[in-house]
């Protein structure tokens, strides 16, 4: 109420009418929203008094250099009160840690901030572009998109009624009913100049196919601002790469760019290959436990969850590997990283197998993509070889099949590093003790998501101290190395499907020192899972012949 008071005051307004009763935040703006909806601007008899601005805005001093400094961390983001606490201690503003509130409230009316409380009542969804269209319940979450399924309605000791708070992103801080809630107005930059589309390819260094997907993305970006664009690519085709081209144009126009992918591992990786293509640009990274939690940049790369934080901050959002856990099947996730984009800003994915709703909206016309249908090197996708073998249970405490140790053996004579996937943790161990005793002085390790050992093995058989790897589909994503084969056994499995076979077979063949690498389905039954991934990797092919890319 003090900057109430102040503003008023400055502004010409002697008297405010404060309404007699207290409200929880949650009920307020709910009363305010009404009010301008039925266009109410007067004073309600019986409902509150006239009180001098003057008197109430007297207590408030404003100190415009610590409030600039306060405002400029905001634009962008989405906080509840004990972030905004932390964001103002980790910034050096202590001199704020005690009475931030009043400042908040000057920013909201100057338009730079929106006050919002985090549970708030809706009754129509949006149909959102990465989840399913319906409606809401009463309530919904304003940080996570939860309806009903995922807030618990309780008695509150700060309101004193029944407030729902939100379990479904409780791990990032409860938020309820009568929450606050911190907005960043982010205001449309002065937009500098675009860098030419031509010669961008030879620019970035970009494959015939890489820069034929790039500029259909590019002419997205310039033709349909708000909407959302899928680069549909096969694995090892230099996804990175081809996002260049968006980045800098995006930077160039004066926005602001996210690159958001599930897994932290990605992040780090891609940080300094950011930092290298684009050095006058600031690039913050986040991910969980970040030093540069609370940094402000024009780059950010970030772990999915942390999007959370941010609404309606960037020009350009890049979503990497949209079908891959922990993201694939999030509501929440979908929900955070659609809200982190503006409503003028470009939304595009990355994917080597679509999720099958993506696919669809492909298929009607409804989702603008490119396909990048053949990997830099210009050689085909290896295409799986069936490989009739018993089940894992029949004989993982015995020998290997014949056909198996024949197939294995093949593999290792002609110097090839081999990845063995299984359907499950169990089976692990008992593999590898069984290929170590059909190859003598062959070095092979095992891992799983519950192996603390995981990342040594995985450099161990990047470095060549490991020929064989046995694992779950933990390393179906990110492992790289130049000559490899792969081997699914119990591919039928049903917890195998389609995607996650071509992901598996994708660790074959990316290095150009090898590019047809082998992949063998292992499996006793031929499933439509595994025919679905060899017809999609054909179909590249099919795709990537006709456009003459490949050189056979």
């Amino acid at each position: 109420m003090e900057a109430d008071g102040q503003w008023w005051s400055q502004r010409g307004a002697d008297q405010l009418w404060v309404m007699g009763k207290r409200f929880s935040l949650g009920k307020a703006i709910e009363h305010c929203t009404r009010l301008r909806a039925e266009k109410k601007a007067g004073p309600i008899p019986g409902q509150g008094e006239w009180v001098l601005s003057r008197g109430l805005g007297r207590k408030f001093v404003r100190e415009e250099r610590l409030y600039e400094r306060f405002m400029q961390l905001l634009p962008g983001r989405l906080l509840h009160r004990e972030e905004m606490e932390s964001l103002i201690l980790d910034r050096g503003l202590e001199a704020l840690a005690d009475r931030w509130l009043p400042y908040v409230q000057w920013g909201a009316l100057e338009g730079r901030l929106r006050v919002r409380h985090a549970v708030e009542r809706s009754t129509v969804r949006r149909g959102l572009r990465l989840r399913r269209r319906g409606r809401w319940d009463e309530y919904r979450c304003v940080r996570c998109g939860s309806g009903k399924e995922g807030l618990r309605p309780v008695p509150c000791p700060i309101c004193e009624e029944e407030c729902p708070y939100c379990e479904a992103c409780l791990g990032m801080g409860r938020v309820r009913y009568c929450s606050l809630l911190v907005q960043g107005v982010v205001h449309d930059a002065v937009p500098g100049t675009a860098p030419s589309m031509d010669g961008f390819g030879a620019r970035w260094g970009l494959s015939p196919a890489q820069e034929e997907a790039a500029g259909e993305a590019l002419r997205f970006m310039e033709q349909s601002p708000g909407g959302m664009f899928l680069l549909w690519a096969v694995t090892g085709a230099g996804k990175t790469e081809m996002i260049f081209p968006l980045i800098e144009r995006a930077l160039a126009s004066g926005g602001r760019t996210l690159v958001a992918t599930p897994r932290r591992d990605v992040v780090l990786e891609l940080s300094p290959r950011l930092k290298t293509a684009f050095p006058a640009s600031r690039v913050v990274t986040l991910y969980g436990g970040s030093a540069e939690r609370w940094e402000t940049g024009s780059l950010v790369i970030a772990t999915t969850h942390q999007l959370f934080r941010f609404r309606e901050a960037f020009d350009l959002v890049v979503l990497d590997e949209v079908d891959a856990f922990p993201f694939h099947g999030d509501a929440q996730l979908a929900y955070a990283a659609e809200a982190a984009c503006k409503a003028s800003g470009a939304f595009v994915l990355l994917s080597a197998t679509p999720p099958q709703h993506l696919r669809r909206a492909v298929r009607r016309g409804r989702l603008p993509h490119a396909k990048v249908c053949v990997r830099f090197h210009r050689h085909p996708l290896p295409v799986p070889h069936r490989l009739a073998v018993p089940p894992l249970r029949r004989w993982a405490g015995g020998t290997l099949p014949p056909r198996l140790r024949s197939a294995v053996d093949a593999s290792l004579r002609r110097g090839a590093q081999l990845f063995l996937f299984v359907p499950y943790i169990a089976a692990v161990e008992p593999l590898v003790r069984l290929l170590a005793a059909a190859f003598p002085g062959v070095p092979i390790g095992g891992t799983s998501s519950k192996d603390e050992e995981r990342g040594d093995k995985v450099l161990q058989f990047r470095g060549k101290e490991l020929r064989i790897i046995v694992t779950t589909t933990i390393l179906e994503r990110g492992v790289t190395v130049p000559k490899t084969d792969v081997f699914i056994l119990d591919a039928d499995h049903r917890l195998f499907d389609a995607a996650s076979l071509v992901q598996m077979a994708g660790r074959a063949g990316r290095k150009l020192e090898d590019p047809r690498g082998h992949v063998y389905f292992c499996a006793a039954e031929w499933t439509k899972a595994q025919r679905d991934a060899v017809r999609d990797i054909e179909a590249m092919n099919a795709l990537a012949r006709k456009k003459g890319y490949l050189v056979e």
